[in-house]
C-alpha cells in the first residue's frame, strides 16, 4: 500500500532469535533506533520478516515478471547504481533506451522512414506511460479548441468500465471527465459502437484496451477505428485513439500478427506497453510510443543542461534506476522475434491445459477467451452455497495466490477467479493447481453438512428456549387466575 499505518497488535519492537547474538535489545518498529547495529543483524531481522511474504512465482494474481535469466540478473546488479536521468554521464544507457523505443515502435508498425527515429520514452510502468499519453492528447485538444475560439475547460476520455485504475487516476489528477461504457453479462470489454456514440467535441481520445485486466480479452480496435473514422467525417472532428497495450503489446505481434490494432490503423496515435509484464522484465519498466512527432506537443518536452549537455525530458518523475532499461534491451536481443513467439505460445498452451482441467471438474464457467492475454478467468456454476472468494481464500493454504473479484458495472453481479499464465508457470504447475482446486472444492462440499448441523443445534436451542418461555407464561397465567379467584371471593364475603 502507498499509505502507511503504524497501528499494530504486536509489540512495538522487532525481535529476532538469530539477531539476538548481535543485538541484545529489541529495535523500535516505527522510529529510527538511537544506535547502529551490525550489518549481519540488520540483514537477519529483515530476512526473517520477508520469509512471511508470499512466493512470487505462485502469485497468480500478477501480470508482472517474476523470473529472468541469471545473466540478466548480473546486468541488473551491475547497473543498479546508475541513474537513468543522467544521460550525459551514462550515454550508452541512453542509447540502449533509444534502441528499445525504436524496436518497440517498429514492432507496433509505426510509419517510420528508413532514417527516421521513433518518438517514445521509457517509464516506470504503464501507469506513467498512460499519464504522459493522456497529457499529450489533452494538450493537442486544448490547442485545437483555442485556435478555433471554443471552450477548452471540459475535456473527456471515452473508455470501457473495464479499464485499469490508472485511467481513473489520470482523469482525477488532470481534471478530465472519464466517460465509461458499461459492461454487460457475457460481454466484459468496451463495446466500440457504444463508445463512438459517447464521443463528442470535447473527447480528447478513445482508449482501447489490448488485454483486459478482468478477463484478458482484446478489444476490437479495428472496428473502433472504422466507426470513429466515419463519425469524424460526419462531424468534422478528429478524435484519435490510444491503445492501452500494457498486457497485450508484447503478445499480439508474436502470436496474432494479422490482428490490426496498432499504428496500421490511422486513428491510433499512441500506444503504451508494460515491459515488466509480457516484455519479460522485472517490475519497474514501461514504454509509450507515438505515431509521429506531431502527436507529442513540443511544449510538453523540457530541456535541461545542469547534468551536462542539453537533455530533452518528458516524464512525470526524474531520477530512477537504469537496470530495467538495460534488462529490457537484453530480452529484446536475447530472445528476438523467435524467442518471444516461443514464450507466448508456451504461455498460451499452458493456459489451455489449465482451462481444460477446470472444465473437466464440471464446476466452473470459463469467462476468459482463448485469444488474448494468456490467463484463465472462471466462476462457479453454482455459488449458492459457497462463493469464489472462499475458493480464493482456501487456495492460499496450498501457497497459491488466486484473486477473486467482482466485475465492474453493469456486470457487478458476476464474481470471477483469475489465473495469469506467465513464462515461469509451467504445465506441471498448471496440473498441480487443478488438483489443489479439486481438493478445495471437495472440502467446500462438506461444509454445508457442518453448517446444517450448527443450524440444527441452534434451532433446537431456540425451540427449547421458546418452550421454556411458553411454560413460564402458562405458569404465570395459572397463578394469576388463582389469585383473581381468591380476591373475588374476599370481596363477596365483605372483606376489603
Amino acid at each position: 500500500m502507498v499509505l502507511s499505518k503504524t497501528s499494530s497488535e504486536s509489540d512495538d519492537s522487532v525481535h529476532s532469535t538469530f539477531a539476538s547474538r548481535y543485538v541484545r535489545a529489541s529495535l523500535p518498529r516505527f522510529k529510527m533506533p538511537e544506535n547502529s547495529i551490525p550489518k549481519e543483524a540488520a540483514f537477519q531481522i529483515i530476512n526473517d520478516e520477508l520469509m512471511l511474504d508470499g512466493n512470487p512465482r505462485l502469485n497468480l494474481a500478477s501480470f508482472v515478471t517474476t523470473w529472468m535469466e541469471p545473466e540478466c540478473d548480473k546486468l541488473i546488479m551491475a547497473s543498479i547504481n546508475k541513474n537513468y536521468v543522467d544521460m550525459d554521464e551514462y550515454p550508452v544507457t541512453t542509447e540502449l533506451q533509444n534502441r528499445c523505443v525504436n524496436i518497440i515502435a517498429h514492432l507496433f508498425n509505426a510509419p517510420l522512414g528508413d532514417s527516421e527515429t521513433a518518438i517514445g520514452v521509457g517509464t516506470v510502468g504503464s501507469s506513467e506511460a498512460i499519464m504522459l499519453a493522456g497529457l499529450a492528447f489533452k494538450r493537442r485538444w486544448q490547442n485545437k479548441m483555442k485556435a478555433e475560439g471554443k471552450p477548452y475547460d471540459k475535456p473527456n476520455i471515452v473508455t470501457g468500465a473495464n479499464v485499469q485504475v490508472c485511467w481513473e487516476k489520470f482523469a482525477r489528477y488532470f481534471e478530465v471527465e472519464l466517460k465509461e461504457v458499461k459492461l454487460r453479462d457475457g460481454y466484459y470489454v468496451m463495446d466500440p459502437e457504444k463508445a463512438v456514440k459517447m464521443v463528442d467535441e470535447n473527447t480528447i481520445c478513445v482508449a482501447a484496451i489490448l488485454g483486459s485486466t478482468l478477463n484478458g480479452e482484446f478489444e476490437d480496435v479495428k472496428l473502433l477505428n472504422d466507426l470513429l473514422v466515419e463519425k469524424n467525417k460526419e462531424t468534422g472532428w478528429d478524435t484519435p485513439i490510444h491503445v492501452d497495450a500494457a498486457s497485450g503489446g508484447f503478445i499480439a505481434p508474436f502470436i496474432y500478427p494479422e490482428l490490426e490494432w496498432d499504428f496500421r490503423l490511422p486513428l491510433v496515435k499512441s500506444i503504451n506497453v508494460s515491459g515488466h509484464k509480457y516484455g519479460l522484465v522485472y517490475a519497474g519498466i514501461g514504454w509509450v510510443v507515438w505515431r509521429n512527432k506531431e502527436d507529442l506537443p513540443e511544449e510538453l518536452i523540457f530541456h535541461i543542461n545542469y547534468l551536462g549537455a542539453d537533455q530533452p525530458t518528458f516524464t512525470l518523475n526524474f531520477s530512477k534506476g537504469s537496470s530495467q532499461v538495460i534488462a529490457q534491451y537484453y530480452q529484446l536481443i536475447r530472445l528476438g522475434y523467435e524467442g518471444y513467439k516461443n514464450v507466448m505460445e508456451n504461455c498460451r498452451d499452458n493456459m489451455m491445459v489449465l482451462k481444460q482441467g477446470l472444465e473437466n471438474t464440471g464446476k466452473f464457467n470459463i469467462v476468459s477467451k482463448d485469444n488474448g492475454v494468456p490467463l484463465v478467468a472462471f466462476s462457479l456454476k453454482d455459488n449458492s452455497s459457497h462463493k469464489e472468494f472462499e475458493v480464493s481464500e482456501m487456495l492460499r493454504r496450498f501457497g497459491w495466490i488466486v484473486p477473486a473479484y467482482t466485475m465492474p458495472p453493469d456486470a457487478q453481479h458476476v464474481t470471477v477467479l483469475r489465473v495469469v499464465i506467465r513464462e515461469d508457470f509451467s504445465r506441471t504447475l498448471a496440473e498441480r493447481l487443478v488438483l489443489d482446486i479439486e481438493k478445495v472444492l471437495h472440502e467446500l462440499e462438506t461444509l454445508p453438512c457442518r453448517i446444517s448441523t450448527k443450524i440444527a443445534l441452534a434451532n433446537e436451542e431456540k425451540e427449547a428456549a421458546a418452550n421454556k418461555e411458553k411454560r413460564d407464561l402458562e405458569k404465570t397465567r395459572e397463578i394469576t387466575t388463582v389469585w383473581r379467584k381468591f380476591v373475588m371471593q374476599r370481596k363477596m364475603n365483605g372483606v376489603c
